[in-house]
């Protein structure tokens, strides 16, 4: 890497998340790429969390805000039978909305570089069998597709601000 990030560079260093939204914008401008963003349960907080960063116009295609679980099918391309067998908290639910989104906000049929995606459960109740705190975060990029799942502790602000943090980091570090 260039730009003062170094080939060795541990992302888990990074206590400040401005940090780490600056670094993985600065790192996705050295490889002239884009990205887009669909949020569940983070409600925008990723996409905000970039856009705060002066300069994010750069890479920043935008972000959907997919709450309802027809949102994630109509807008995103979720398969309606996954949705339907599984519900919108789901490994591949996060996988085909980081796909999905990379389409949606990409330009003249050319998708966005990078998609990151959050589904989960915030609470305060349990949601289709699934604990307060489960979270799914998917990143596509022209590499593959990867998605972590992690249950996070805490009360709903905690879980959706950690999964938003999360979701930076773990973005970065696929690159």
């Amino acid at each position: 890497m260039s730009h003062g990030i170094p080939e060795d560079f541990d992302e888990t260093l990074i206590t400040d998340p401005r940090e780490s939204a600056a670094l993985l914008l600065e790192r996705l401008a050295e490889l002239g790429w884009t990205i887009a963003v669909a949020e569940s349960l983070t409600g925008g907080l990723v996409v905000s969390s970039l856009v705060d960063v002066p300069g994010a116009s750069r890479v920043v295609r935008g972000g959907v805000v997919a709450y309802a679980t027809d949102v994630k099918q109509s807008v995103l391309g979720v398969d309606a039978a996954l949705l339907d067998a599984h519900g919108a908290v789901h490994p591949r639910v996060a996988r085909q909305m980081a796909r999905g989104v990379r389409d949606v906000l990409g330009r003249d049929g050319v998708p966005a570089d990078v998609g990151v995606a959050t589904t989960g459960v915030a609470g305060p109740d349990t949601q289709d069998g699934h604990v307060v705190g489960t979270v799914h975060i998917g990143v596509s990029t022209p590499l593959g597709t990867s998605v972590d799942s992690l249950v996070i502790a805490g009360d709903r602000d905690r879980i959706r601000r950690e999964a938003a943090r999360i979701a930076v980091r773990r973005t970065l570090a696929a690159l």
